[in-house]
């Protein structure tokens, strides 16, 4: 097993635009629902999604912050198995226009017809505590806030 640092698996989740993002629904149940960075890649420990506020994945995050994210990246041309990056951490409800503004992309126009001034547009801020990795060859599982390794990785 090799560790991977945070600037490499950075590096990896910059090329991976869709993720599922888990949260905790009424009655314990796990909701999971497809989301996109949009772009928004510079991954430091933080994954940002716009959304509306009128949904289920809002009403979960406010009962229970705890969610987690899993991304997924193809095979490579040589052969080589893909990446599996799951994230473990706190979302938090991001209602700030300058955060907006901060995260915009011209291809949200789609889903947000009047930009960063949607009626009823926020952000769901994801905050890693760990991540976790698999790629065929390599495998650990990273604590997001220290950069080190934590033990009991799956393999």
């Amino acid at each position: 097993m090799t560790d991977l640092t945070m600037e490499e698996l950075s590096e990896k989740l910059g090329k991976i635009d869709f993720c599922m993002l888990n949260t905790v629904g009424g009655r314990g149940r796990i909701n999971t629902r497809p989301m996109s960075n949009n772009g928004d890649v510079e991954y430091d420990g933080d994954s940002w999604f716009f959304t509306y506020e009128d949904t289920e994945k809002v009403g979960d995050i406010q009962r229970t912050p705890d969610v987690s994210l899993t991304f997924t990246a193809p095979p490579s041309l040589l052969g080589k198995p893909g990446i599996f990056i799951a994230v473990e951490g706190e979302a938090i409800l991001v209602r700030d226009k300058a955060q907006f503004e901060a995260h915009w992309v011209k291809d949200l126009d789609r889903w947000f017809p009047d930009g960063v001034d949607t009626p009823g547009i926020l952000l769901i801020k994801v905050s890693a505590r760990t991540l976790e990795y698999w790629d065929g060859e390599e495998n650990g599982r990273m604590d997001v806030r220290t950069g080190g390794a934590v033990p009991g990785t799956t393999g």
